[in-house]
């Protein structure tokens, strides 16, 4: 069937979408559940409510913008992605799914499309772990991944809880209404900027994911002895900082030896008490995360880095705990999805290769109760989450493109 993206338009309402920042321009910040965060989704809803689509949302924020099928009792296709930022972030990451969603199934009504299934737009929400430091918060809890138990246990580093700044936001309700059942969505595909070089290097304008890889998330908690600077000499030290760096060069070593290219680690957080220049460390505490698109491989690295935090511990007379915060399981995306995107593909001539998604997203929880699968377009430099992130307008619509007519052939 004829398909038109309308560019221009799609390109004005993600500028419109990163006009809503708590940050400056070009940067974005969007924090789940702050006023900025109310007031971008108040603009995507009214953008659904223009295109005729009907808007529900459940008791943590997730949205739910519909187009009814000629046989609404079947289970519904459905695609999206996020719009939340993370501090001093761009313009492409997440709300191009959305945005490039709902401007796919306008497409789809423009060209006379009458579905069969319905088509479902979801915007999810805390996609970033910025508040409540957990990603991917409103899919977790669509998959069951998360329980209601979490509107008390999680809490952002000013105590807040989920309860509070999601009833204060305006979503009641108790959180056992989220999950989805088994079959609820005959498939989900996300839209979705690569964050990395792969396909801007390759010239090729689609990425169609087949796996996604999972991260663990580890706390690693070092107490040492502090002291004076000047006065404990060398042989009696008990550094907590020493040990941490240690440590770190365990966590690259781990991924560097597990004879894998998908397989990465990182420190990402080090604090540092009582963090003045004169005084020895006697507390460090760092945040690992781990990743891989093989569970195995990952669950090794996470062996290996609980082994040097024995050793460094004896080595170094310190005290080490370590504390899961979570282990993810990778996903391998649905065949059927995945064929339905490259035929999409091959329909229009947009060139694509197959490709592995090493950041996670959604889709990593949506796999758990959907077939699944990723369409990532090239974003300048491989760069995201910062403010010169950037796709092209070209890029984004060959992404749209390839969407509408995935969505076409798997709704009708």
């Amino acid at each position: 069937m004829p398909l038109q993206i309308d560019a221009s338009r799609l390109t004005a309402e993600l500028e419109t979408l990163a006009s809503f920042s708590e940050a400056p321009a070009p940067a974005v910040t969007r924090i789940v559940f702050s006023e900025t965060d109310r007031k971008a989704r108040e603009y995507v809803k009214s953008l659904c409510a223009s295109a005729g689509l009907s808007i529900r949302e459940d008791p943590v924020g997730n949205t739910f913008a519909r187009w009814a099928g000629s046989e609404p009792d079947l289970a519904a296709v459905a695609t999206g992605s996020h719009i939340d930022a993370i501090p001093n972030a761009g313009r492409y990451d997440g709300t191009v799914g959305v945005l490039g969603g709902l401007e796919a199934m306008r497409a789809l009504q423009t060209g006379g499309f009458r579905p069969r299934r319905s088509i479902e737009l979801v915007i999810f929400t805390s996609e970033e772990p910025t508040r409540f430091r957990i990603g991917c918060l409103g899919s977790r809890l669509l998959a069951g991944v998360l329980g209601p138990a979490a509107d008390t246990r999680l809490a952002g580093k000013d105590g807040k809880t989920l309860h509070h700044w999601r009833t204060a936001a305006g979503f009641a309700g108790n959180l056992a209404g989220v999950r989805l059942p088994q079959g609820h969505y005959a498939a989900f595909v996300e839209l979705h900027i690569e964050q990395g070089p792969l396909l801007e290097r390759a010239g090729i304008p689609l990425g169609v994911v087949t796996a996604i890889a999972a991260p663990a998330s580890l706390r690693i908690r070092i107490e040492g002895e502090g002291g004076h600077a000047g006065a404990v000499l060398m042989p009696a030290r008990r550094d907590a900082f020493c040990a941490a760096a240690e440590l770190a060069l365990a966590v690259e070593r781990a991924a560097r030896s597990s004879g894998a290219i998908d397989s990465v680690a990182t420190v990402g957080v080090c604090e540092v008490f009582p963090g003045a220049i004169n005084s020895i460390p006697s507390e460090v505490r760092l945040e690992v995360d781990v990743r891989d698109t093989d569970e195995a491989r990952r669950d090794a690295m996470l062996t290996g880095i609980q082994g040097a935090c024995v050793a460094v511990a004896k080595q170094r007379a310190v005290a080490i705990k370590t504390e899961t915060i979570n282990a993810d399981t990778p996903a391998q995306c649905d065949a059927a999805v995945v064929d339905a995107l490259t035929r999409a593909c091959a329909t229009h001539g947009i060139g694509y290769q197959t490709m592995v998604s090493r950041a996670y997203h959604d889709s990593l929880f949506m796999s758990r109760i959907a077939p699944t699968a990723m369409l990532f377009i090239p974003c300048r430099g491989g760069v995201s989450h910062r403010p010169d992130e950037y796709a092209s307008p070209e890029a984004i619509a060959n992404g749209t493109l390839a969407l509408a007519e995935a969505l076409h052939n798997l709704a009708r």
